[in-house]
C-alpha cells in the first residue's frame, strides 16, 4: 500500500473515531436532560438549526438519537454526521409541545424537516371560522376550498399524534368535526339528530340546535387561545372569565368554564391514558380491546379509508328454532363499547327463521332518520354474517335517500370480512387488531342479541305456566 493510501485510512479513522467521541458527549449530555415533555433542537457546527423535533420525554427521545445501534432511515441518518449541539424547550405537556414544534418548523425551515416536508404528505388542523359553527379538521391538504379563510395550523410531523391530541381537546372544547354545512336558525336542526359525540360530551350538538352561534364561538375561541398560549396562562384567563360570569350571575356560563378548567388540568392524565389505550370518560364502558387506537388505524387500513374510524355500530339476529327473532344493535366509540348506544328490537314480521327478513328490518328501523338526513350515520357498519347477510343490508340501504360511508360484515369460522362495491372479501391475519376489533364488536352484538332472546323465551315461558 503506498503511503498516500496509508494516510487516507489514518484520516478515515481518525474521523470516525473523533465523530464516535462527540455522539458519546451528546449522548452524555442528553443523559441530564429532565424527563419531561418539550421540543429539542439540532444544531451544525455553524450554530444552526437543522432539525426540530418534539418528544414526550426529553431525556429519553434526544438521547436515542446518540446511540451507537441509531438507525434514522436514509433521509434522517445523515443529520447525525453534522450535529454538533442541541438546545431544548420544556413544555408542560405534549399538546403544547406538538404545537411549539410545528411553529418552529414553520418560522425556521430547518434543513431536515424541509427534506422531510418535501412529499407535502404532513397534516395540518384548520379550524373553519368563516361558518357559523366552525369545525375543527385534520387535513393533509389545507388548500381545499371547504377551508378558505379558516385558521390553518402546522404542518406537524406526526398525523397520529395531531389526531390524538385533537380528540383530547374535544373532550374539553366540544367542537365539532363533521362536515355538515350547520346554520344557524336553520329549522331542519331543530329536528336532528347529533351523533354519538354530543352523547358523550365530545361535542356541543350545534347540528341539533343544542348549543347558540354565540356560546359555540366562545368555546372556538377559547379553543385558539388554548392554541396560542401556555397551559398555565390559559387557565388563569379561565378562571378569572369564571369569577366574573359567577359576580355576574351568568351561572350557566360559569359551570361551563368550570368544567373546561378541570378538563384542562386533567389533560396530561388524559394524554398518558390514550398512549397506554386507557379510555375512562364513560362510566359504563367495558374493555374489549387492549388497543383501540392501533386497532382502529388497523382496520382504517383495511378498509381503505380516508378518515379516522371513531363510531362503529354492529348488527345481529338471534331467534329459536325460528321463533321469538330479535335483533340488537351496539355502539362502539373510539374502539370501546357505549352501552347507552345499545338497542334491541323484537322482529315484528314473521321471518320463519329467514335471518335476512330481520336483517332488512332491523336496518330500516335503525337508520330511517340517517338515510333521510336527519341523523348522521356511524363511520362503520358491521353485520354479523357472510355475503348473504352483508346483501340483505345494503338492499335495505337502497331504499334509503342517503347511504351510509362503510358497510361491511364478518363472518365466523373463516373471519372474513366482506365489503361493499368489493367482489372479493378482506382476508386478515389472525393476530391482526383490525380483525379482532370486529370480531370484539360482532361478538358483543351477538352476546346483546342473545341475552334480548332469552329474556323473551323466559317470558314466554312463564306466562305460559
Amino acid at each position: 500500500m503506498s503511503e498516500q493510501g496509508e494516510t487516507s485510512n489514518e484520516s478515515n479513522q481518525d474521523n470516525a473515531i473523533h465523530k464516535s467521541d462527540h455522539r458519546e458527549a451528546l449522548a452524555r449530555q442528553a443523559r441530564f436532560l429532565p424527563d419531561v415533555p418539550g421540543v429539542y433542537l439540532f444544531k451544525d457546527k455553524d450554530d444552526k438549526v437543522i432539525y426540530v423535533g418534539k418528544a414526550g420525554s426529553l431525556r429519553h427521545r434526544v438521547g436515542s438519537y446518540f446511540v451507537p445501534s441509531a438507525d434514522l432511515g436514509p433521509r434522517k441518518q445523515p443529520m447525525l454526521e453534522i450535529v454538533t449541539d442541541f438546545d431544548t424547550i420544556e413544555c408542560e405537556g405534549e399538546w403544547e409541545a406538538l404545537l411549539m414544534e410545528a411553529r418552529l418548523i414553520k418560522d425556521i425551515h430547518p434543513r431536515f424537516n424541509s427534506m422531510l416536508l418535501d412529499d407535502k404528505t404532513y397534516p395540518y388542523l384548520v379550524v373553519t371560522t368563516r361558518e357559523d359553527f366552525p369545525g375543527v379538521f385534520v387535513t393533509r391538504n389545507p388548500a381545499d376550498v371547504r377551508f378558505k379563510g379558516g385558521r390553518i395550523l402546522g404542518p406537524f410531523t406526526s398525523v397520529t399524534a395531531l389526531r390524538e391530541a385533537t380528540q383530547l381537546l374535544q373532550r374539553v372544547f366540544k367542537f365539532r368535526t363533521c362536515t355538515l354545512r350547520i346554520t344557524e336558525g336553520d329549522p331542519k336542526n331543530n329536528q336532528f339528530r347529533p351523533c354519538l359525540l354530543y352523547s358523550i360530551h365530545q361535542c356541543s350538538g350545534p347540528c341539533g340546535a343544542k348549543i347558540t352561534k354565540e356560546l359555540y364561538r366562545r368555546d372556538i375561541d377559547r379553543l385558539l387561545r388554548f392554541i396560542d398560549s401556555k397551559r398555565s396562562a390559559m387557565l388563569r384567563e379561565l378562571n378569572e372569565e369564571m369569577d366574573i360570569a359567577s359576580q355576574e350571575q351568568r351561572y350557566e356560563e360559569a359551570a361551563v368554564l368550570r368544567d373546561q378548567i378541570h378538563a384542562i388540568e386533567k389533560l396530561d392524565e388524559r394524554e398518558r391514558r390514550a398512549r397506554r389505550g386507557e379510555y375512562d370518560w364513560q362510566p359504563e364502558v367495558t374493555s374489549l380491546v387492549m388497543e383501540p387506537g392501533a386497532s382502529l388505524q388497523s382496520l382504517q387500513r383495511a378498509l381503505d379509508l380516508e378518515e379516522p374510524i371513531r363510531c362503529v355500530e354492529a348488527i345481529d339476529i338471534a331467534h329459536l328454532q325460528g321463533g321469538e327473532t330479535v335483533g340488537s344493535k351496539v355502539s362502539f366509540i373510539d374502539g370501546r363499547p357505549f352501552k347507552s348506544g345499545y338497542r334491541r328490537y323484537r322482529i315484528k314480521a314473521k321471518t320463519d327463521g329467514d335471518d335476512y327478513h330481520a336483517i332488512r328490518e332491523v336496518v330500516g328501523r335503525r337508520y330511517r332518520d340517517a338515510g333521510e338526513g336527519q341523523e348522521l350515520y356511524p363511520d362503520v357498519i358491521l353485520i354479523d354474517g357472510g355475503l348473504g347477510q352483508l346483501h340483505a343490508a345494503l338492499e335495505s340501504f337502497e331504499k334509503l335517500s342517503l347511504k351510509p360511508p362503510m358497510v361491511i360484515s364478518l363472518a365466523k369460522k373463516e373471519e372474513l370480512i366482506y365489503v361493499q362495491q368489493r367482489t372479493r372479501p378482506i382476508k386478515l391475519g389472525r393476530d391482526n387488531p383490525g380483525l379482532k376489533l370486529c370480531q370484539a364488536i360482532r361478538d358483543e352484538a351477538h352476546r346483546f342479541a342473545q341475552h334480548y332472546h332469552h329474556i323473551l323465551r323466559r317470558k314466554k315461558v312463564l306466562e305460559e305456566d
